[in-house]
């Protein structure tokens, strides 16, 4: 469950929109070709993991197989990421508690937020467990019902709703209305919206079976895209005309409003507002436990590795907080100055991760069937072929991010960030 909410946020509910109003029907292929490259990853990534379970994950694999400084650049790069991210969700959560309770001012709901999350991670790694449980069967069991209700539309099996044939597939400029170039410019922005399923090879490292949670975690990986992915964004491009003034804003909304459910605003908005929650939830962990991680490898302060007496790391876990509550603070004050800065400049980390995901599952593989071939009871298929077409796809991504105006910021703040890492790894290994 926590691989299935690793995947499934706000990037679908809401960020989608943005992809079809670029890509037309045609985003369908974005979401196969970003999806196929996000299945590869996780294979790569669970091979190591059901090898070698450890909290730091692809960081400590990077340091055995790329070096001290591979792993000491992308675990703080990860770090950073999911620190923004934090600042992200919690301004986002807020807006929705808002506009329900509108009397209490929206940077009450962002503090409350952060803290009561902040307590579920410092109490035990159950909890965050069970919120996060909860969390995602709430947001699987809305996809599944949106799910069936879209597929009844579609074959007109609902009262009052034409079934609208292969009409806003092939209408309204055909499949690919804008062209074929807008659906790799849509790709840009639905990559993104996979990054978070690399979050389960994580949090094995404290379950009782790490090596069977891995499995089923990495195996599922590829359902869950079929399913919650592709099959509900093709549930919105068959019900809605992609060029709908209603997709834009939330196509999930439109389609629910489109075939007259009571609410569907609302219905969304708790959807969203949990999908919120939970990646704020899952930030808080991933961040505190990749700052641990690096503190165990001496590549952070020492008093980052205390645990306390349910095992949680708390000084990283109150470490990655305070830079989330920096972050909101920053986002009321400078919301299109300094925490547009931030937000960009993690923008294109989700491909460096992958990247070193790549190439260290090239090296570990071949020291692993050396040594102890027992060890790997799940295998990246093809290797080593498509572990490099999966390197060649994400460096083709890197070079469309550069080429497109709308990413290229992201692209460069991300690397000026990462050459600052990259430095410092560098001196302090002096």
């Amino acid at each position: 469950m926590i691989a299935i909410a690793g995947v499934i946020g706000a990037g679908l509910f809401v960020g989608s929109g943005a992809a079809i109003r670029q890509a037309g029907p045609g985003v369908l292929l974005s979401y196969l070709v970003a999806g196929v490259l996000v299945v590869l990853v996780m294979r790569m990534l669970g091979e190591m993991s059901a090898a070698t379970p450890e909290t730091g994950s692809f960081s400590a694999y990077a340091e055995r197989a790329l070096g001290r400084k591979a792993g000491f650049a992308i675990g703080w790069l990860y770090w950073w990421f999911w620190v923004v991210v934090i600042g992200i969700e919690a301004t986002a959560g807020a807006a929705i508690t808002h506009r329900w309770v509108p009397g209490v001012p929206q940077w009450v709901w962002a503090l409350v937020l952060m803290v009561l999350l902040t307590l579920t991670n410092l109490y035990s790694v159950r909890s965050y467990g069970e919120f996060e449980f909860w969390f995602a069967s709430i947001k699987v069991a809305a996809i599944s019902v949106f799910l069936l209700v879209g597929i009844a539309a579609i074959a007109g099996l609902l009262p009052g709703v034409a079934a609208p044939g292969l009409s806003n597939l092939t209408g309204h400029g055909g499949f690919l209305p804008n062209g074929g170039s807008p659906v790799f410019a849509a790709m840009l922005v639905v990559v993104f919206s996979f990054f978070g399923a690399e979050i389960a090879t994580i949090a094995a490292g404290e379950s009782a079976d790490p090596q069977q949670a891995v499995r089923t975690a990495v195996k599922s990986v590829v359902w869950r895209i079929l399913v919650f992915y592709l099959g509900s964004i093709a549930v919105v491009v068959t019900l809605l005309p992609w060029d709908d003034a209603g997709v834009a804003k939330s196509p999930y909304v439109a389609v629910l409003e489109r075939i007259g459910l009571p609410g569907a605003a609302t219905v969304m908005d708790v959807v969203v507002l949990t999908s919120v929650l939970s990646c704020l939830n899952s930030g808080l962990y991933t961040a505190s436990r990749m700052a641990y991680s690096l503190s165990q490898r001496a590549e952070a302060p020492r008093a980052w590795r205390r645990l306390g007496g349910t095992g949680v790391p708390r000084t990283a876990v109150l470490v990655s907080t305070v830079v989330g509550f920096g972050t909101v603070v920053l986002n009321y004050l400078w919301p299109d100055t300094v925490f547009l800065f931030l937000v960009n400049s993690s923008g294109a980390i989700a491909v460096f991760v992958w990247l070193v995901i790549a190439f260290s599952q090239l090296r570990l593989r071949r020291q692993v069937e050396a040594t102890a071939p027992e060890r790997l009871t799940l295998r990246m298929w093809g290797y080593p072929y498509l572990t490099w077409a999966t390197i060649g796809g994400l460096v083709v991504l890197l070079a469309g991010m550069l080429l497109d105006d709308a990413a290229r910021p992201q692209l460069l703040l991300s690397l000026a960030v990462a050459a600052v890492v990259v430095v410092v790894a560098v001196i302090r290994d002096r």
